[in-house]
Order: C-alpha cells, then structure tokens, then sequence
C-alpha cells in the first residue's frame, strides 16, 4: 500500500519577471489525489535539483533546508503509518491538515485566536474590558496578514511556532504595520498569551518565548506643565462639543482617571469618604483595581456643571468615544496654541506629574489614586520636574544651613 502515497518536492517561483528565488512546495498525492503546501523554505532557483528534489552544494544552508525537507518527508510518512496502524481513512487533504496542525489532536495558531476571542467576547464587561477584546482582535488581524505574506497560508501550525518566527513577526510589525518597538512588543505580548495557553494544555511541547525577552524602550511621557492647563481652561468654545471635551479632559487631569474609567463613572462612584468630602471610588476597567481618590476643587465643579443633565446609562459626564476625544484636543492644543500631541490619555500623566508629584503629594499615595497594583507602573508615569527638585534641594539647604550655625 505505500506505492498509494507519493511526496513531491517542487518550485513556485517568486512574483516577478527577473525574480531568481522561489519557495519550496510540498505535494502530497495519495491513490492518485493531490494536496500542496508550502514548506515556507526559499530557495535560488538555480541550485534546485528538481531530479533529486534537493537543492544542490554543500553550502550550510544547502545543508540545512535539504535537512528540513527530509524531516518533513519523515512526518508525512509518519502521519501516514499512524493512519493506517489506526485504521483510518485516509487522504492526502487529511494527511496535509493533520500536518498542518489542523488535525483533531492539534491546533493552529489563528484558530485559537478565534476560539479565544469568542469566550473572550461573551466576558466583556465582567471580567475583560471591550479594549482588551479589541487588542486580542487586532493582534490576530496583524497576524493573519503577516502569515499570509510570509508563508502564503492562511494559518499556522502552533506547533511550528519558534523563536525565528517571534523575531519575524516583529520585524513585520515595525516595518509593514509601522509600529513603533513598544507598540509591537505589546501585541506580541497578546500572542504570548495565546502560545502559553496551548503550552498549558499539552498542545505544544516547548514554550517558544521561553527565555524570550519582551524589553520595552523607555520613553519620555508627555504631559501637560501649569501654564498649559491654565491655557485650556482659560480658552472659551462657541462649540459645545468643544467645550464637553475640554472638561472631560481637564476632569481628568485632576482625578487621574483613564478614559474608559471616565467614561463609565456616574453619579453612584461619588462618594462621601472618611473626611467629610466628596471621593471618587472605582474599580478601573483595566486592572480591576480600586481607584480612591479625593476631588480635587476644579474636578467637584467640573461635576457641578453637569449635575441635571441626562447622559446614556446615567453616566455622570458627556464623554464621546476616545476617537471623537482625541481628534477633538488636536483643535483644541492648536486653538490654545500648545505644540504638544494631545491626547486624552496626557491627562493621567498631567495628573502624575504637574498635579501631584511635583507639588510634594507622595508616589505611594499617587499609585493609589492611579489605581495601580505596583509602584513599578506609577513609576512609568510619574516624572520629576526640574522645579520640584530644585524646590526640594532648597529645602535641604536651608536644613543643612542651619544645622552647621
């Protein structure tokens, strides 16, 4: 019966009149049906031996794809010994996606972003948050598009994952998609989430990010100093949706608070605290977190303005989607004449910076009105301006100044 199955090694040649490389293809063929697949191994089109079906010399990578193509040949033969020893029917369709990872026993890696994207969508708003849905999504989207590119297939064998995959899909990331190198470790850190749940569950057999460093670049948050805060509240709109915008923003600039933990705050999260004044406690979105924080005077008028009107679902403040924010600070920095990129998420650092640290408020009691499970991430946010170490070196000076009279 093995004369039924036949494996083939063969050429496409690349896209192009002048191209001189193709990728190898494997054809399975059995009982006169075939089946293709790429084996994502390039190859000079001149040292393809198309007789021996091996690429020709003795150069190391000669070596190593002719090495790869036997293991290959070795698998398929393997698939089809466990077929027939198991007594199933067999196919070269079902030979190719039993290798492929499309088996019953064996996963794909797109598949499982499907499979967990589903679960995860049934969740939003109990235990994951809608963004992070949307994050899990477009990690699989910038996935599927480089798998389509890179290995002309429309999924991947979980299995086959490795590091040299890893480093490819970053390389993709920050040259076709244009990411920055932060950015893309963070949607690789989605696909490293979704490796680790087939590694827990027996489907592959080595963690390929085992030992793998996802090192994020350290950047220089932006934020906003006093004299721009003063700028935009100062500014007057003729536009509503301006003038909405501008105190959702500055609302947060004094309680430190997320878009997402904005947008869903009502009048409930209002909350008389253990001095007599008014706090704000919730849970915020991301981390689940408890956020306590007191109103400062400019958020409790904020407040105050809009007390009396009726916003969707009771929400506390006009808040319109992130998008329709962001684009409309960008008029409003030009109108106010701020060169800065503004974003709605600027307002958490302005409130880590130029509101608390740097007029002596704790980095402890910041992390806690911030939200944050670690003093590491409040770190990330909080910037010691030069005024406020100056202001805390006078300070020392004077102490050592009257120390030594």
């Amino acid at each position: 019966m093995q004369n039924l199955l036949s494996i083939l090694f063969f050429i496409r040649k690349s896209k192009g009149i002048e191209a001189t490389e193709g990728t190898i293809y494997l054809r399975i063929t059995y009982n006169g049906q075939r089946s293709e697949i790429s084996t994502f191994r390039k190859v000079v089109l001149s040292k393809w031996n198309a007789k021996a079906n091996k690429v020709t010399g003795t150069s190391s990578q000669a070596r190593q794809i002719n090495r790869s193509l036997e293991i290959i040949k070795n698998e398929i033969h393997e698939i089809y010994q466990k077929f027939l020893k198991e007594g199933e029917e067999i196919s070269a369709v079902k030979i190719k996606n039993e290798y492929l990872g499309e088996g019953e026993n064996k996963k794909s890696i797109l598949a499982m972003f499907d499979e967990h994207n589903q679960r995860m969508e049934k969740l939003v708003g109990k235990d994951y948050s809608f963004r992070t849905l949307q994050r899990y999504k477009t990690t699989q989207k910038h996935l599927k598009f480089f798998i389509a590119d890179s290995f002309k297939s429309n999924d991947f064998p979980v299995n086959n994952l490795d590091t040299k995959f890893i480093n490819s899909f970053i390389y993709y990331l920050k040259t076709v998609v244009n990411l920055s190198h932060n950015s893309s470790l963070k949607y690789l850190a989605y696909l490293k989430k979704i490796v680790r749940v087939a590694y827990a569950n027996g489907w592959i057999d080595k963690d390929p990010f085992y030992n793998f460093k996802l090192k994020l670049q350290k950047i220089d948050r932006e934020f906003l100093n006093k004299e721009e805060i003063i700028k935009i509240m100062e500014k007057e709109f003729l536009i509503p949706r301006m003038e909405h915008v501008r105190d959702v923003f500055l609302f947060s600039c004094y309680t430190g608070l997320a878009f997402s933990d904005v947008q869903k705050l009502t009048e409930n999260d209002i909350v008389k605290g253990i001095d007599g004044n008014l706090w704000i406690k919730t849970k915020r979105t991301k981390t689940k977190v408890l956020s306590s924080i007191p109103l400062l005077p400019v958020a409790e008028k904020i407040i105050q303005k809009y007390q009396g009107n009726e916003y969707p679902q009771k929400k506390l403040l006009p808040v319109y989607s992130n998008q329709k924010m962001n684009s409309y600070l960008k008029e409003i920095a030009d109108s106010c004449g701020i060169k800065k990129n503004l974003t709605f998420h600027m307002a958490r650092h302005t409130f880590a910076t130029t509101v608390t640290l740097s007029n002596g408020v704790p980095i402890e009691s910041v992390s806690k009105m911030l939200g944050h499970s670690s003093l590491k991430t409040t770190q990330h946010y909080a910037k010691i301006l030069d005024e406020k170490l100056s202001e805390d070196m006078n300070i020392l000076k004077q102490r050592i100044s009257v120390a030594n009279k």
